[in-house]
């Protein structure tokens, strides 16, 4: 209730019972109706609350009350309070699945675990709204259902959105060590200790000596001139 003090009623009665103010004007500070302000008047509405002083809880001034009183048509103005409460903050727990949709989970949980591996427990409990233990007995195969699950995409089954998973899968792209090569790629990093230079360097296979081309004709005058000095000695 915007604008209306702590205890409504409790607040109305006290106004009610010491103060000459209208009906109307004491349902527009409490936000109350002008029957069930003239019903605490007659008795007939809050019957055995007890009234709250707003002059002494700090929500409504003594001088605001005698202008009010003397001009029907003034409407009374609610104090600011001088303590700022601060907001409580909301705890982010499980998402919420509709109970139509809770026997989907364990698949959903399976999908992921087999698309998305290098999700967190964490991650997957935040997008269809499951527990740690259901998703240590799916990865076990300890579920008691687990002869019979099938893989489903949870965005398919409405468990979460496609932005939602889009974003958990970057936050656990980011958190992969990049010494780790992606599957497929053909290239992969170095050690360290090769990269950084203070192990032994790296081996590179050795290319074979390129063959020069044969020459014929110095080969057949060769054998000519062997065949000639054997017929000298001879």
């Amino acid at each position: 209730m915007a604008n209306a003090p702590l205890m409504p009623k409790a607040t109305a009665v006290w106004l009610v019972e010491n103060t000459a103010l209208t009906f109307d004007q004491i349902a527009d500070f409490c936000k109350l109706h002008v029957l069930e302000v003239k019903g605490i008047a007659d008795g007939e509405v809050a019957q055995g609350i007890k009234g709250s002083d707003p002059i002494t809880t700090g929500q409504l001034a003594r001088e605001e009350i005698e202008r009010a009183e003397k001009n029907p048509h003034h409407r009374l103005k609610l104090l600011e309070s001088k303590v700022r409460l601060p907001e409580p903050k909301r705890r982010r727990g499980p998402r919420y699945t509709p109970v139509s949709k809770r026997q989907d989970r364990p698949n959903a949980i399976l999908w992921l675990l087999r698309n998305h591996p290098e999700l967190k427990d964490s991650q997957i409990m935040r997008l269809v709204g499951t527990t740690k233990t259901t998703i240590e007995s799916i990865k076990e195969r300890t579920h008691w259902n687990a002869a019979h699950l099938t893989p489903m995409d949870p965005v398919t089954l409405g468990l979460c959105s496609q932005i939602d998973l889009d974003i958990e899968v970057q936050r656990s792209s980011k958190d992969r060590p990049a010494s780790v090569a992606p599957v497929g790629d053909e290239t992969t990093l170095l050690p360290v200790d090769l990269s950084v230079g203070d192990g032994p360097e790296p081996f590179v296979p050795s290319r074979k000596p390129r063959e020069e081309a044969i020459d014929l004709e110095t080969v057949f005058a060769k054998l000519g001139g062997s065949r000639k000095s054997e017929a000298d000695d001879e």
